[in-house]
């Protein structure tokens, strides 16, 4: 099945898309995106009144606005939900399993979208299991990019842009991530995407390709888009600072 979303509003799309990040370890209410769309796509950001997410709890502190096209849990005071920090975390909220928008190899996605980002920030879109069995919880990175791996050197512009596989408690994955510094702007409109089937994964910048990777996860992934905020990377006077990430599309099939 092909889909496109151009986040044209008027409201969200809550058919395929949660505006929370990872709220069975916090809450919906705490983990609420900043978001809004319009004529121009979707605007995630980070406002500097944003609340810090697990509190406490998650190091190094981090404020994060997202969007994800699927979330599960088992309930309260279990261990059972997607995407732990740390070993034996436990659910606070239960969540509804929600099943927005999966994507089965074969399968593709791409983004078009636009960032503003400092030392302390970043964003990044990618792909997870449901984790409604532990083990299904690989995930697909389709790009990763830190504001500090931001550089301006004579006329040219640079960032490291990660892609790749992360394994976690996949038992069948190999982890495979890399961070290339490629001659990219990303303050300016550029498409990241990703092409996969059952052996192997292929990242793309611009229509590009920039690296593959074998053996991608097999089972049904959801999407996973974020900016981030780090307030311990602060390097002083960037409080006011407000990172975002600009979508004019996301598409692909699977």
């Amino acid at each position: 099945m092909t889909f496109s979303d151009r986040f044209l509003g008027p409201g969200l799309d809550r058919d395929t898309w949660l505006p929370h990040y990872l709220p069975a370890w916090s809450s919906r209410a705490a983990s609420a995106a900043s978001y809004r769309l319009g004529p121009d796509g979707l605007v995630l950001d980070v406002p500097v009144d944003h609340p810090v997410w697990c509190a406490g709890d998650h190091e190094p502190p981090l404020r994060v606005s997202a969007l994800q096209s699927g979330s599960f849990s088992g309930p309260a005071g279990s261990t059972l939900g997607q995407q732990p920090f740390r070993a034996g975390q436990v659910v606070r909220e239960e969540q509804p399993r929600f099943e927005g928008r999966l994507l089965s190899a074969p399968a593709a996605v791409s983004l078009r979208c636009r960032m503003s980002l400092s030392a302390r920030s970043m964003a990044s879109l990618w792909l997870v299991g449901l984790e409604d069995r532990p083990e299904r919880c690989g995930e697909i990175c389709v790009f990763e990019v830190f504001g500090r791996s931001l550089r301006t050197e004579g006329a040219g512009t640079s960032a490291e842009v990660g892609h790749g596989l992360h394994a976690f408690r996949d038992p069948d994955l190999a982890e495979d991530f890399a961070a290339p510094r490629l001659p990219l702007d990303v303050s300016g409109w550029h498409t990241y995407a990703a092409v996969w089937d059952r052996d192997e994964v292929v990242f793309t910048v611009d229509e590009h390709e920039v690296r593959r990777c074998p053996r991608p996860p097999a089972y049904p992934l959801q999407l996973m888009l974020a900016v981030f905020d780090f307030p311990g990377w602060s390097v002083g006077g960037d409080e006011h600072l407000v990172p975002r990430l600009e979508v004019s599309e996301i598409s692909g099939h699977g």
